[in-house]
């Protein structure tokens, strides 16, 4: 099976899971694990410039109960232009409809990410969590040796949109494992908020992978900083909402840009903003 009937069968149906209704997510978890995401056998082509990715240059589909957005070849998108942003391999803007959501699925050797912009999400798992994760949270899934789960949307008359992010680990085989955290969005008011890092012991959740992610939420004509924390990390900046400029680059809501040879990047609102910033390791 070649790389595009791959993505738009088996990644598909493992991925999204067959949509269920909120009543039926008492399954019991099955006891084989599958691959659900694609083996980067090609590099990304990174170049020594800015990589820009309109909002509307996104793979998109509608599936009634989910209406999602891919900023990285995912399901039936795919470009092999867009394959990852170093480490970071999915990138997926999902709004998915009350009292629907993603049936049980498997992961293995990744790092999954969520972050919860609108609304309320519940989590089930092989490991025995029952959780649920809403606006200003971010959970993280270090997928390791196998895990199954299911996401949906207890609110029967409320949409949930949430990022769907993963990374590749930068170690195979480990011990899965879940974690969850509350954020104050004050503490990310005209700076940065740092969210997710490969350290335990530092602010927001960790996974295995040198890797930082920073909030901000900025008024019009502030301006902020930021520098890679890692020589041959790259950064990508995705916008929330609103509208700056990075390095003079121009992005609006739901922009991606990545920067593959971070020195100082400069962010200049033009109007007021919020954005993720995601450091991590181009190989």
């Amino acid at each position: 099976m070649d790389r595009k009937t791959f993505l738009k069968t088996g990644l598909f149906s493992l991925a999204a899971g067959s949509t269920l209704s909120a009543s039926e997510t008492q399954s019991s978890f099955p006891s084989v694990v599958g691959f659900n995401h694609l083996p980067p056998d090609s590099p990304e082509k990174i170049m020594d410039n800015l990589i820009l990715h309109k909002a509307n240059t996104r793979g998109h589909a509608n599936h009634g109960w989910l209406d999602t957005h891919h900023t990285f070849s995912f399901a039936s998108y795919y470009n092999p232009e867009r394959m990852q942003f170093g480490v970071l391999r999915v990138l997926n803007d999902d709004i998915v409809q009350g009292g629907m959501g993603f049936g049980t699925h498997p992961h293995d050797n990744m790092e999954i990410i969520s972050l919860p912009l609108q609304g309320d999400l519940e989590h089930k798992d092989s490991m025995g969590n029952v959780q649920v994760i809403r606006q200003h949270d971010i959970q993280v899934m270090s997928a390791g040796t196998g895990i199954y789960h299911s996401e949906f949307n207890r609110n029967p008359d409320q949409a949930v949109n949430f990022l769907q992010i993963w990374i590749l680990p930068n170690k195979k085989g480990v011990s899965p494992r879940y974690d969850q955290m509350s954020f104050k969005p004050e503490d990310r008011h005209n700076r940065l908020q740092q969210i997710l890092s490969p350290d335990p012991s530092d602010d927001g959740v960790w996974i295995h992978q040198d890797a930082w992610f920073h909030l901000g939420k900025f008024e019009i004509g502030k301006e902020v900083t930021y520098q890679s924390k890692k020589h041959g990390n790259g950064v990508y900046i995705f916008v929330l909402s609103g509208k700056l400029t990075v390095n003079g680059q121009e992005l609006e809501t739901r922009d991606g840009l990545g920067i593959p040879t971070p020195k100082t990047i400069a962010l200049n609102m033009t109007a007021a903003s919020e954005f993720l910033i995601m450091d991590v390791p181009l190989s």
